[in-house]
């Protein structure tokens, strides 16, 4: 965390790039997932893979908002108790802003044909980001050549798109199976 909250202008690369994640994340706290790690990890290289998969989960198993969580998270691990208020900030402003926005002219928005059409492009495009991010996870698993991950994520897919069961069941159920089965630092 040190070297990142002394690197020159932290604070303003990160308030201004998650509040750029926050503007265009549209369909739901998972679609920041892909766009935080393409910025923090990939970009920046304030976290490696691991570190900004293990804060997701984190993030995704308290309660509230995914991408509330995942800024609180995040802003702390890289620059402590202001990297958190930074991130945070930066987080719930964008939403804000566009919701303030749109309840001052909603009758127009919410009756506007090419709203509800720009509307639907930008879940398409939602969409499309998260299933990227499904098939980078299992490229990364099917190389590592180990059988127990690649059955867990079979067994989550079919369990919740072939049983309806609920993804808050299957993920409370592949942790604990995470916990017990996968210690072997071969699955890290």
């Amino acid at each position: 965390m040190q070297e990142t909250a002394a690197e020159k202008n932290f604070y303003w690369k990160l308030f201004k790039s998650t509040f750029v994640i926050s503007a265009f994340t549209i369909g739901g706290g998972f679609v920041i997932i892909p766009l935080l790690k393409a910025k923090f990890v990939d970009e920046y290289k304030w976290l490696d893979d691991k570190d900004a998969l293990n804060l997701v989960a984190i993030a995704q198993s308290a309660p509230g908002v995914v991408a509330a969580n995942s800024a609180i998270i995040l802003g702390y691990r890289m620059g402590g108790l202001l990297g958190t208020l930074v991130a945070l900030l930066a987080t719930i402003l964008p939403p804000l802003i566009t919701l303030t926005l749109i309840s001052y002219a909603y009758d127009s928005f919410a009756h506007n044909q090419y709203i509800q059409l720009l509307l639907k492009g930008m879940q398409c495009g939602a969409t499309a980001i998260i299933i990227n991010v499904a098939i980078d996870l299992l490229r990364k698993e099917l190389k590592k050549k180990l059988t127990l991950p690649l059955v867990i994520i079979a067994g989550t897919f079919i369990a919740n798109y072939f049983f309806n069961v609920n993804l808050m069941y299957a993920v409370i159920v592949d942790a604990i199976i995470g916990f017990f089965l996968l210690r072997d630092k071969k699955y890290a």
